[in-house]
């Protein structure tokens, strides 16, 4: 097979971010940090078919510094080293651009800013909570930041961090209406959206009082992108690909975090994996990507 896939879902650990996990005592979700380096990714991509990546920090990413300006800089460090990469190596890379804590908006709004004027970013990397207040995605302060997001058009891969409670994140999103209110921005769900498109119909029936409301609760969720990183075995594919609309459907492999064994477990199955439409797995592996990223088909 051809060097075909788009990875969407795909981290680099520069050795500063390392250093800085472990002088802040580690990745609180418990992960141990990976080895990385371009000549470890170039295997991983020969590897597993992926010609074109969109690198992007994991969670927590700048935000392991609890200093507002620290993880600024933090940020803007990994950025710009990100797009000397895709500078470097134009044919094979992107980056969605760290952020630091967004509830600092004058900060946050200052690296979107820099992100996509000067460095060029194919989009930014959001996480599913933000702060010691547990502020999910559809909180109130962020409005800001997302109205920013979306008079950009922006393409956004919202990561799972560790919970701290059982709020819910993409739900969040689509109770308080930020979906609906920011058409523009088109939002990457990780890991096949996790239990949304399983278990949609538990809330909707909890906060849909009317037939009306239930059809804009799920329009919302179905407007959402969801990529298949350590999701390809056959019972979540069976769902997502009826679920999600066929272009929403995204290629991932959560590489470096995800160890090669891992990757392979659920790319070799969805690679066998028999959809309704044969043509879906084109589109999964390479054409709805390059839709989002319609430069990537000239690189």
């Amino acid at each position: 097979m051809s060097l075909n896939r788009v990875d969407v879902h795909h981290h680099f650990v520069p050795n500063f971010y390392k250093d800085a996990v472990i002088t802040s005592g580690g990745d609180p979700s418990g992960w141990q940090v990976p080895a990385w380096d371009l000549k470890i990714d170039a295997a991983v991509n020969k590897k597993f078919q992926i010609g074109k990546t969109i690198l992007s920090l994991t969670a927590p990413g700048a935000c392991i510094l609890k200093d507002p300006q620290a993880a600024a800089d933090l940020a803007r460090k990994t950025n710009e080293l990100a797009a000397q990469i895709r500078d470097e190596k134009p044919k094979e890379y992107g980056f969605f651009a760290a952020l630091p804590n967004i509830l600092d908006t004058e900060l946050a709004l200052k690296e979107i800013a820099y992100a996509y004027d000067v460095l060029k970013a194919d989009g930014v990397t959001l996480f599913t909570r933000y702060g010691a207040g547990n502020a999910y995605l559809g909180h109130p302060d962020l409005k800001p930041v997302w109205a920013e997001l979306n008079r950009r058009s922006a393409v956004i891969l919202v990561h799972p961090t560790h919970p701290i409670d059982i709020s819910q994140t993409a739900l969040d999103m689509i109770y308080n209406k930020t979906v609906k209110n920011n058409p523009n921005c088109k939002i990457i769900l990780s890991h096949a959206g996790g239990t949304l498109p399983y278990l949609i119909g538990r809330p909707t029936s909890i906060f849909c009082k009317t037939d009306a409301e239930v059809q804009e609760f799920e329009q919302q969720a179905r407007d959402l992108y969801y990529d298949v990183a350590v999701a390809g075995t056959e019972n979540v594919l069976k769902i997502l690909e009826t679920f999600a609309k066929p272009d929403h459907i995204l290629y991932g492999s959560d590489t470096p975090y995800a160890r090669d064994g891992i990757i392979d477990f659920h790319t070799s199955r969805f690679d066998k994996f028999e959809f309704a439409d044969p043509t879906l797995r084109d589109a999964i592996n390479r054409g709805n990507a390059l839709k989002l990223w319609p430069r990537l088909n000239t690189r």
